[in-house]
């Protein structure tokens, strides 16, 4: 026989001769798998480095990069609900942030947009080669 087919076949024990089937005593073998563990929480590190980095509006995206590493300690030490805890502050902050960008990059676009319009509405545009 070849060393892979040998292998593959399930262990068993081989009964004696004189004992037939009905004389052994009933048993039942339960097989338990791992039990499926939650994925770990999410840090959130990478957002809190490209907020820290593009977005930090009052040190909010520095806070958030502390805190993703915060948790990322704790979920290597195991502790999940540590690290959920922090994970769950840093993407508050992120979010935060976020929506302060957004917020300040539309002002920015009206102010810069309205002073243009204004700008142009002063002082209309001359085509003409003559006296005005």
């Amino acid at each position: 026989r070849a060393p892979a087919m040998q292998q593959s076949l399930p262990p068993y024990e081989v009964l004696p001769g004189e004992v037939g089937m009905e004389e052994m005593p009933r048993s039942t073998t339960v097989v338990l798998e791992e039990s499926q563990q939650p994925p770990p929480p999410r840090d959130h590190l990478v957002w809190s480095l490209f907020t820290t980095l593009y977005g930090n509006f009052c040190c909010l995206g520095l806070l958030a990069f502390v805190f993703s590493v915060k948790s990322r300690d704790r979920k290597m030490l195991g502790d999940y609900s540590g690290a959920l805890s922090y994970g769950s502050t840093a993407k508050c902050l992120n979010i935060t942030a976020l929506v302060i960008n957004i917020v300040i990059v539309i002002i920015v676009i009206t102010v810069v947009s309205l002073v243009v319009a204004g700008v142009l509405s002063h002082h209309p545009p001359h085509y003409g080669y003559g006296p005005t």
